[in-house]
């Protein structure tokens, strides 16, 4: 970054996965008279897809919804693996050419709006050395959770235990579980996932639950979609299936909330099929919470339960008191042996991509603060952020927010301002969290995050129909935004 040219952009996108590649397709196809970079901290591309290396790593959303909307998903498996969804974003970068536009080994430290002269003002770190830039709009697409730092609760006694202990977000080439014991602490999305890839190699697996998690069984593969791709153009059968699956998950959504009793007893009746009337489904698959309260965990092809019917895996639902020195003893008194543990424990969530972001020096405090359309930031300036869905696939909001954000700058240049500022209704707030789920990382992190008002716009609606409206169809001029080009006009 030497010259005027290196140091100044129009936009700083500050992440390279998912969220962040889709705004630089974004910019480069709404503003096209706007520089723009992407700043990514780590080495590569592809975000979480990127960073996770654990066995069985996958989509637990279809790829129809998952993948982009200017992109189709091609492949016959609707439920991907990891690296095939790396690689369908390295297609999209490449594509598009848009490594050009992308800094790798770029983490932005600190970021400063100064209203003096109506920039950010950025540190950013590049393999030790500080350099600085600036920018006119600020768009974090870094996700919701660090990446340095998981949830790793300390387990009584852990140090005593002989063999290894892994995070899956840490997980490598090198860990060695052929023929192994295994215990896999968690019952979320990663745990479910990992286990079943697990047994097929080790001796067996117990997966350590303290309390059960809703679980259903999907094909990996859309037959109708495989059925449409012989007969109708790809990008037909993508729309048509993309359309099938968001209405699918809308409906399912909505009937959970309304009838939740119908829904769980739904759910159970399928784990029921699956593993026999003998399985105690009461114990180890019935949780004490409704369904989408907190986000259903997705098995592809029944590869769960047809582990533990074949004796590869089992469900132990019991509470940890203490690590041994050959596994874990519980506090039923049971004992489970094991040669590797795997803390499957979560993540934890991230405000503001890790961004130490303030205002004329003055730190911007997330969590006291409303979010607009669940994109822009109450009282920040030429500021958003992209934030997914958590009741559906994290792309179908990534992609309009990133359209909104393109409407957003060029309505500031159609009006000849420079700044665009979200007004900071004091009527709007309450006690409304960001995200009405009950899962343990958000109940952990929600402090962090920004929240929600109680009535639009600063409402986070989390249903894209509604925002599907909002962003394609309806004017964004709104008298909750307020545009200006000097502090004395604000």
């Amino acid at each position: 970054m030497k010259n005027t040219k290196d140091t100044h952009k129009d936009i700083v996108v500050v992440g390279a996965g998912i969220s962040g590649i889709a705004a630089g397709y974004n910019f480069r196809k709404s503003c096209p008279n706007k520089s723009f970079v992407i700043l990514e901290g780590r080495d590569n591309i592809g975000g979480t897809w990127d960073l996770f290396k654990y066995p069985g790593i996958r989509s637990d959303s279809d790829m129809h919804t998952l993948g982009y909307r200017f992109k189709p998903w091609i492949h016959d498996k609707s439920i991907a693996d990891g690296p095939s969804i790396l690689e369908y974003l390295q297609e999209t970068v490449d594509e598009n050419n848009l490594m050009k536009d992308i800094l790798l080994n770029h983490k932005v430290s600190s970021a400063n709006w100064c209203s003096t002269k109506l920039l950010w003002e950025l540190e950013i770190e590049e393999k030790g050395q500080i350099k600085n830039m600036t920018c006119n709009f600020l768009f974090l697409c870094g996700g919701y959770y660090s990446y340095t730092k998981p949830h790793m609760p300390y387990f009584k006694n852990q140090e005593s235990f002989e063999g290894q202990i892994i995070h899956p977000q840490f997980w490598n080439d090198k860990i060695d579980y052929k023929n192994k014991k295994i215990a896999v602490i968690g019952s979320g999305a990663t745990a479910v996932t990992i286990v079943p890839e697990i047994a097929k190699k080790a001796e067996h697996v117990v997966m350590i639950q303290r309390s059960p998690t809703y679980v259903v069984s999907r094909p990996s593969e859309d037959v109708i979609n495989k059925f449409l791709r012989k007969f109708l153009p790809v990008r037909v059968t993508y729309f048509l299936i993309r359309w099938k699956n968001i209405l699918f998950q809308s409906w399912t959504f909505f009937l959970a909330r309304k009838y939740p009793d119908a829904t769980k007893n739904r759910i159970l009746d399928m784990v029921k099929n699956e593993l026999g009337e003998d399985y105690d489904v009461e114990k180890h698959f019935t949780p004490t919470y409704k369904p989408w309260d907190q986000r259903i965990c997705l098995v592809p092809d029944s590869d769960l339960f047809e582990s533990i019917k074949n004796r590869k895996a089992s469900v132990v639902t019991d509470t940890i008191k203490e690590f041994e020195s050959d596994g874990i003893s519980l506090n039923s008194g049971a004992n489970v042996k094991a040669d590797i543990i795997v803390t499957a424990t979560g993540i934890e969530l991230n405000s503001l991509n890790g961004i130490n972001v303030t205002i004329d020096n003055v730190t911007v405090q997330p969590n006291k603060r409303l979010t607009y359309k669940g994109m822009l930031l109450s009282g920040v300036p030429n500021f958003a952020m992209s934030f997914g869905y958590v009741n559906a696939s994290w792309t179908l909001r990534a992609d309009l927010t990133c359209e909104y954000v393109c409407r957003l700058i060029n309505l500031m240049d159609k009006k000849g301002v420079g700044c665009c500022e979200p007004i900071d209704d004091k009527d709007a707030y309450g006690d409304d969290r960001l995200i009405d789920f009950t899962s343990g990382y958000f109940e952990r992190g929600l402090k962090l995050m920004p929240k929600q008002g109680n009535k639009a716009p600063w409402k986070n609606y989390q249903n894209y129909l509604k925002d599907i409206f909002a962003v394609r169809i309806f004017s964004i001029k709104d008298s909750n935004l307020k545009f200006y080009n000097h502090l004395k006009n604000r």
